[in-house]
């Protein structure tokens, strides 16, 4: 059934390249612990014990404001189709913003998105696989446009604006330095 690995195996790997969705967890030392589902062209396995994944402006912005104050993050991947599978990769993360000197590093590795808002980098410790069997299967069917079309429509001051009102603090008042480290 379940195994613990000190870092990704090829396996792990070629399992995480197939999957079109999954999921981040976070959390601060208090408040709401977060969970996001994750899509798209949006993470990248750099290396057996680092993954990279694109975050996108979305209504809130939990996942930056807790890596600033507890850096610990989970994620996970779980296959709904083919041979049942669930992988968490744990670790601790590092937020990029705009105008941190690694993001012009990172941010080429993914699709140009005028909705990119931060890139983070998991330094995985931990990885745990697990049977799965009662995940339900479910069929992919194609990527959803609506954060492009919405993203576009707003342009790059509009993203900002969005930024200065929606995603300076987490739900618990915490702050995530959206403005301070980032750069249009």
């Amino acid at each position: 059934m379940g195994q613990k690995f000190i870092e990704l195996a090829t396996k792990h790997i070629e399992f995480i390249a197939k999957q079109k969705i999954y999921f981040v967890s976070t959390a601060a030392d208090t408040g709401t612990v977060n969970l996001s589902p994750k899509g798209g062209d949006s993470l990248r396995v750099i290396n057996a014990n680092t993954i990279a994944w694109l975050n996108h402006t979305g209504s809130g912005n939990e996942s930056a404001a807790h890596i600033l104050i507890n850096p610990r993050m989970t994620v996970m991947f779980c296959a709904f189709e083919g041979p049942p599978l669930i992988l968490r990769a744990y670790g601790t993360a590092r937020v990029l913003h705009k105008g941190d000197a690694l993001w012009d590093e990172y941010i080429m590795l993914f699709p140009e998105s005028i909705a990119s808002r931060q890139i983070f980098l998991l330094d995985i410790n931990k990885v745990q696989s697990s049977c799965g069997m009662s995940v339900p299967y479910f069929s992919y069917d194609e990527e959803r446009n609506d954060l492009a079309d919405w993203s576009n429509k707003l342009g790059k001051e509009g993203i900002e604006k969005y930024w200065e009102k929606k995603n300076q603090q987490s739900i618990d008042g915490f702050e995530t330095e959206i403005i301070k480290r980032s750069k249009l």
